[in-house]
């Protein structure tokens, strides 16, 4: 029996109530999905949390709305009273004077009068800085206004949940104390909390300026184009590997440069810098430095003691049910200003929903086992994409430029992650159409799942010349897929892709 089949357009992956992914399986679906096409939205069970507000969600909103008199309002719904008041700040900085708090039955939010503008300021930041409500809160929430039913039972962790999860994370970050390992609602606020803090140290001292290396996840970006405090304060060194442009940046900008933002190795290129170089040019600067292992988890990769902050995505690996969002910021104790950025990132950080982290603690136990079998099939299927004559190009944690670099922090030789990135000869719909794995956002799941990762993440860059135009002096190909190998036999894994290819 195949191990794959088709799964049709919309349909939660994996078929679950909270699941983070759904499947787009055409490109013409994809394109839908971008441009909002009611023909494809209307056909989705849920979509990656950040993206796309949950169903459950999107019905609490209308009822509260409804109940407070707010229909002719939009009305965002937060992960806490805290978000809601971020949210409001930064949209009435932004210009939107008519928003307003919110706050109902526990609930908290910010509602707006019914504008498009006002809509993407309020939606982007939520997204960017991971504020939306969870699924399991609006479901709760439902549920006790008796708005819904008895929520679905699931596997979760009965006792201390933070407490089981910082457990088998410590021994990842060097036996890290418990107030050193910050539980976050996702990976992007953990992000967020980290540029929050190092923010807050570094302004007093005139450094406002951040650098990103590499080309980076793009709420990441994000992050660092919108929050810096001017144009000039957000830096782009482009190319991981070349740290000569790095020092020549600290050398002309180091006395105003708070921090540097590196993925550990970057999604999509799957590219690693010198972590320790890179760490001891932060450190002879004054610059403080963020690393990102979510591409691979903290289980495949040793960084904490290269950098001042770890930010990383539990959803991913952890959460390899593919249903639990939730992340992680890591304090290196031994770091300068340990003190000030462990105090300064709790206070910023979005603490994940008690549902939330029962289910993490649950199933974050087997990590190490899914991860083995994730990492044993990695290094066959690139070798198979490697040498198959409609393949182009491959990228993955051990491939050129920058393995080498990789295999310096990695946990053992082959502790790999399981993303492999790659560029066809042929047209990308031709493939991605025919093509039987599971296809949709995200990664780090049991399920392999497959995506033209730069439509979803891009789309405006792919649609237009100069969007392509700056992929391409970025290196990257705008048709590129991002492969996410699961624990399904290897062998059915290659098989798919091979009939495809075909």
């Amino acid at each position: 029996m195949q191990a794959f089949s088709h799964i049709p357009l919309g349909e939660s992956i994996p078929d679950r109530p909270h699941a983070v992914s759904c499947s787009l399986p055409t490109m013409a679906a994809v394109r839908g999905y971008e441009e909002k096409d009611p023909a494809v939205m209307g056909l989705l069970e849920a979509g990656y949390p950040r993206f796309v507000v949950h169903p459950l969600a999107r019905r609490l909103t209308s009822e509260l709305a409804a109940r407070r008199g707010l229909r002719a309002r939009t009305l965002w719904l937060a992960s806490s009273r805290a978000m809601a008041g971020t949210l409001l700040a930064h949209m009435r900085l932004a210009g939107a004077a008519d928003a307003a708090p919110f706050e109902s039955d526990g609930v908290w939010g910010v509602s707006h009068p019914e504008s498009a503008a006002a809509f993407q300021l309020a939606k982007q930041y939520l997204q960017n800085v991971g504020g939306f409500i969870s699924s399991r809160e609006a479901e709760d929430r439902l549920f006790a206004l008796g708005l819904g039913p008895v929520p679905a039972e699931e596997e979760s962790f009965a006792g201390d949940a933070a407490s089981e999860v910082r457990r088998v994370l410590a021994p990842l970050f060097g036996g890290a104390a418990a107030r050193d390992l910050l539980l976050a609602n996702c990976g992007m606020n953990a992000v967020h909390a980290a540029f929050r803090a190092i923010s807050a140290l570094q302004a007093p001292r005139g450094r406002t300026a951040w650098v990103q290396l590499g080309w980076l996840y793009l709420d990441t970006i994000a992050i660092l184009r919108k929050f810096t405090a001017s144009a000039s304060d957000y830096i782009h060194v482009a190319d991981v590997v070349d740290l000569a442009a790095l020092r020549r940046v600290l050398e002309e900008r180091g006395p105003g440069i708070a921090g540097v933002v590196a993925e550990i190795p970057t999604n999509p290129l799957v590219q690693t810098p010198d972590v320790e170089a890179l760490n001891a040019l932060c450190r002879a600067h004054g610059a403080r430095l963020v690393l990102d292992p979510s591409l691979v988890s903290a289980f495949s990769v040793d960084c904490l003691a290269h950098a001042d902050l770890v930010a990383t995505s539990l959803t991913k690996y952890t959460g390899s049910d593919g249903d639990i969002v939730a992340g992680l910021l890591a304090v290196n104790p031994a770091g300068p200003d340990a003190g000030f950025l462990r105090t300064a990132a709790a206070a910023a950080i979005e603490a994940p929903y008690g549902r939330d982290l029962a289910r993490l603690a649950a199933q974050i136990g087997k990590t190490a086992e899914v991860l083995a079998r994730i990492e044993e099939g990695t290094p066959r299927v690139a070798a198979f994409l490697s040498s198959h004559p409609a393949v182009r190009t491959v990228h993955w944690a051990l491939g050129p430029p920058s393995g080498a670099a990789y295999l310096r922090v990695a946990r053992s030789p082959g502790a790999t992650g399981g993303i492999i990135s790659f560029t066809l000869r042929g047209p990308l719909a031709h493939f991605y159409d025919r093509l039987r794995l599971p296809k949709g956002p995200s990664f780090g799941m049991s399920t392999t799942l497959i995506c033209p990762f730069m439509y979803l993440a891009h789309y405006d860059l792919v649609t237009s010349e100069a969007g392509r135009a700056q992929l391409r002096v970025n290196g990257i190909d705008p048709e590129l897929l991002r492969l996410s190998v699961g624990t399904e036999p290897v062998d059915e894994i290659i098989g798919a892709l091979a009939e495809a290819l075909s």
